[in-house]
């Protein structure tokens, strides 16, 4: 397979390179990023499998460990605290970057460019609400502490960072916590039966407008920007049009975008492969189906 120049025809980076295994987590955006870097990989000849649910981290590990899986996709948040085991807390996603890249050059992975998008919990309220109450940060919340509900899941409570962590931070408590499913945080403000909810900064439904987040200028909730884990070996392997390919499609991946992505497949129901495609066609990141 190549491109036809005149007469000769010029094969594609990836042509006869070892094949790659991409794996991602059992949820919405992962599965988009792992469509995203397959098609963006095949489309320069290499050979990809794609491997949803890859399981716990640990798993994960044991997986690259071995080979069975060469690249996936993680949050630096997460691999700082899960991965490596980092219990402090980092001052810039600069500094949060490296302390990952450090751990992972000394444990045979190598880490590939971080996406614009950060993808960490948050607070959210509507804009009628905001709007109504003059809020813009957390710092806010200690003025409406009194009447407020706030509603997510109920591992928000528990997690780090999570609700205790953001608390402390901006000096305000939560009186009364309503445990929701996940994306039925959305619903139950729109009907005030609470004000405040626990979503992620990518949730499809923040693509309507009818949300405000409120900042976070502490940084409790940390970085989460997505950056593509690859084994030392399988990058050398493949050559360096394999990075390159994958670093071109995360610099396109900005908040906005990863939340109409999200939206494209949680709310209007696609299937995460064609919204993939959709997307490198539409960027000319992988020619338009002929």
């Amino acid at each position: 397979s190549g491109t036809e120049t005149g007469t000769a025809t010029v094969a594609l980076p990836g042509t006869g390179k070892p094949q790659v295994t991409i794996g991602d987590k059992n949820y919405t955006e992962q599965f988009i990023l792992g469509e995203l870097y397959t098609l963006a990989l095949q489309a320069q000849g290499f050979s990809v499998a794609l491997n949803q649910n890859i399981g716990p981290t640990d798993v994960t590990l044991q997986a690259m460990s071995t080979g069975a899986l060469d690249l996936y996709p993680e949050y630096v948040n997460v691999f700082n605290a899960s991965v490596a085991g980092y219990q402090r807390t980092f001052g810039s996603q600069v500094a949060a970057y490296g302390a990952a890249q450090r751990y992972a050059g000394a444990h045979g992975m190598a880490l590939l460019t971080a996406t614009p998008f950060s993808d960490t919990p948050a607070l959210a309220v509507t804009v009628g609400y905001a709007e109504g109450n003059h809020l813009q940060s957390l710092h806010d919340l200690g003025r409406i502490q009194a009447n407020m509900i706030l509603g997510g899941p109920p591992e928000f409570q528990e997690m780090r960072p999570g609700l205790a962590d953001i608390e402390r931070a901006y000096g305000f408590k939560v009186k009364t916590f309503k445990d929701l499913a996940v994306g039925d945080q959305y619903a139950a403000l729109n009907e005030d039966s609470i004000q405040v909810a626990d979503v992620n900064t990518t949730d499809g439904q923040l693509a309507s407008g009818d949300y405000s987040l409120l900042t976070d200028p502490k940084n409790a909730f940390g970085w989460g920007n997505a950056m593509p884990v690859v084994s030392a070996k399988t990058l050398i392997a493949e050559g360096p049009a394999f990075a390159v390919t994958i670093d071109r499609v995360s610099a396109l991946l900005t908040t906005p975008i990863m939340r109409e992505l999200n939206e494209a497949v949680d709310v209007a129901g696609q299937d995460p492969a064609t919204v993939a495609k959709t997307f490198l066609e539409t960027h000319g990141v992988i020619p338009p189906a002929s």
